[in-house]
């Protein structure tokens, strides 16, 4: 990957379910290192979309491009092996392990020591180290030894997004980290996400405007399956189309 090559590109990207268009002919290109938010009502296709680039649903149509390389007919495990990282709307951990047990088997997934049955995690000393670094970076260290199940749902969601950079990804896709969390919660997360290593590209899905612009430098538009506009966060803020959808105004 050149310094210049995209992250992502999407390129007619759709997705049908029988007569219904979910994602229909979406072209997206995100660069490396960009903060970029997708945005939409229910039901505009945002969550099929991220399926679509992690590779959780076939594409109908159209091109997934991940790092200059095609990744459409790619399963997950291989389009993460690439360098792509998500969260989900749902939180998934294993409840019934420790955040620490948590982390240490996210660092293995992308490892080649994850298919070695005879040695335990925590005697790998590097992997151990990892794992409490990140969960430092989220705030997490004192809940090393806590059951994952009796973190606060806060620390859940920081949790999954601490998991998903284990791996050390160069594109991270973040689906409403923010969903369901109380306004302290939601301000403890947001200044985790300002302070992402620059160097991934990050693709965040967010109902809440204000969070979506403070956050990206770009931001995509999507209704009904479709992209209905992309810019910078004011124009697309200053969209009379945008403005109709989100505030009723009437469009122009």
């Amino acid at each position: 990957m050149t310094a210049d090559q995209p992250a992502l590109v999407l390129e007619q990207v759709s997705r049908h379910f029988g007569g219904l268009k979910a994602v229909d002919g979406v072209n997206l290109t995100v660069r490396p290192g960009e903060r970029h938010a997708v945005i939409g009502p229910n039901g505009a296709g945002k969550t099929t979309l991220f399926n679509l680039i992690s590779g959780e649903l076939p594409a109908t149509g159209g091109r997934v491009v991940l790092f200059g390389d095609e990744v459409t007919a790619l399963p997950p495990h291989q389009r993460a092996a690439r360098g792509i990282a998500r969260t989900f709307q749902i939180t998934k951990l294993f409840p019934n392990l420790t955040v620490l047990e948590n982390m240490l088997l996210a660092c293995e997934a992308l490892d080649a020591r994850k298919l070695v049955m005879h040695r335990a995690l925590g005697s790998y000393p590097d992997m151990m180290q990892r794992a409490k670094a990140v969960l430092a970076d989220f705030g997490l260290a004192a809940f090393e030894q806590e059951t994952a199940r009796n973190l606060s749902y806060g620390d859940q969601r920081k949790l999954e997004v601490a998991l998903s950079m284990a791996g050390r990804p160069r594109l991270l896709l973040l689906d409403e980290p923010m969903a369901g969390l109380s306004a302290g919660e939601s301000t403890s997360m947001q200044a985790i996400l300002t302070k992402l290593d620059r160097s991934i590209a990050v693709l965040l899905i967010e109902h809440d405007m204000d969070i979506a612009f403070a956050f990206a430098e770009r931001v995509t538009v999507l209704h009904q399956g479709r992209v209905l506009t992309e810019g910078t966060k004011d124009a697309v803020a200053a969209d009379p189309n945008v403005q109709q959808i989100y505030l009723g105004t009437p469009a122009q």
